[in-house]
């Protein structure tokens, strides 16, 4: 790297460079060279995606990116380079992918990229392939052909599922958001991307985890951070498997829950405890189904009915996916009562209060002591308490 120019100057010594300090002067070495080239390469690449020009792209290299992402409403997609290694037939480079879904993404969604490239005879670079870094996740485009279905307030994008099926999930989508307004209010994007894979393993992929941790979960929500990362791209990711034994109530119950969490996103912190992140967004996604609580919670209802009530609000690690499927059951279904008895017995937006003074706290320790004092004017001692006879009296 070329730093700013030496200084010329007359020392005891005679004449003498003084020689920057920031750098060296010389010419770019072959490692500079190739990476501006392989830049300008994804530079083009880039441009020709979004233009939806086959042809540019086809020259940059390999189509089956192209071809997989073509159905994908994209506002931006660029690549930083952030390093070259020379192969024998061509070089390998890491990059930083940064990418927008058009009229969804108010932030940047960023992934870790490798590209294995090619050099012909007369030095010009192609991109022979294109794939995740290691240790990082699919996207979805890197498991096929991206199909894409537009609701009313939502983008169903799916891998290996028909036109129809993803419709369905467009329903159903644009069934919760405004659901989720309704509750929470609608200072919020006011719109949700769904993502469907072919398979839990899939999923898994997706989500760069053990498929065997997803196994009987319907769904998840992930923000994928971009930007400040204050107000990550969230997607809902759905296990095909799962989601598909789910009867009709239930598949809706489960994308209203997800969408909640895209909702209240920029109010949920490191100081929100999983029991009412969890808890509160079943409350929504149960909301005018009526479904009573025994219903609701079926594991929770044996749990007290056999003399076992539980005696503390469940921790975050209760809802590990690796813990015990009836012990992750019964953290559900006690954070949805503690959010329930809220509603009731505090009002609905004292409860929306609640959540959010919880995740305004500046760290976790404190912060929904702060809140039940502040917001509902009680103790977590006398709040649990009270939890603890609301839950027997609705399930007992």
């Amino acid at each position: 790297m070329v730093g700013r120019r030496g200084v010329w100057s007359i020392g005891a010594a005679g004449l003498v460079l003084l020689l920057p300090l920031t750098g060296c002067v010389g010419r770019p070495t072959a490692t500079d060279s190739a990476r501006t080239e392989v830049q300008q390469l994804l530079d083009r690449r880039s441009a020709a995606l979004l233009d939806h020009d086959e042809a540019a792209y086809a020259v940059t290299g390999t189509r089956t990116e192209y071809t997989r992402l073509r159905a994908l409403p994209l506002s931006s997609w660029t690549y930083r380079v952030t390093a070259v290694r020379r192969t024998s037939s061509g070089a390998t480079a890491d990059a930083d992918l940064s990418y927008r879904v058009a009229g969804y993404d108010k932030v940047p969604v960023d992934a870790r990229r490798t590209l294995t490239l090619g050099r012909a005879a007369d030095g010009t670079w192609s991109v022979t392939a294109d794939r995740p870094a290691a240790q990082t996740g699919q996207q979805l485009w890197d498991q096929g052909p991206v199909t894409a279905v537009r609701g009313a307030h939502s983008l169903v994008l799916g891998t290996g599922r028909d036109t129809a099926e993803l419709h369905g999930y467009a329903t159903l989508a644009d069934r919760a958001v405004p659901a989720v307004s309704r509750a929470w209010g609608t200072g919020w994007t006011r719109h949700v991307v769904v993502l469907v894979p072919g398979s839990l393993a899939a999923m898994g992929a997706l989500l760069g985890s053990p498929a065997a941790n997803y196994r009987g979960i319907a769904a998840v929500t992930t923000g994928e951070a971009g930007g400040s990362g204050q107000a990550p791209a969230d997607r809902v990711v759905v296990n095909p498997e799962a989601y598909a034994a789910l009867g009709d109530l239930g598949k809706q119950v489960v994308l209203t829950h997800e969408t909640t969490h895209v909702a209240t996103r920029a109010a949920t912190t490191a100081a929100t405890p999983l029991w009412l992140s969890e808890g509160y967004a079943d409350w929504i996604g149960y909301l005018d189904t009526g479904r009573t609580p025994t219903e609701a919670a079926p594991e929770l209802t044996r749990a007290v009915q056999d003399g076992r009530a539980p005696t503390a609000l469940p921790t975050d690690k209760d809802f590990g996916f690796t813990s015990d499927p009836t012990e992750l059951a019964q953290a559900y279904e006690g954070g949805w009562l503690a959010c329930r008895m809220i509603a009731e017995q505090w009002g609905t937006a004292r409860l929306g209060d609640f959540y959010r003074a919880v995740g305004a706290h500046a760290e976790r320790p404190g912060a929904v002591e702060d809140a039940l004092k502040k917001v509902l004017g009680t103790t977590l001692e006398a709040f649990t308490a009270k939890w603890r006879e609301y839950v027997r009296s609705q399930l007992g």
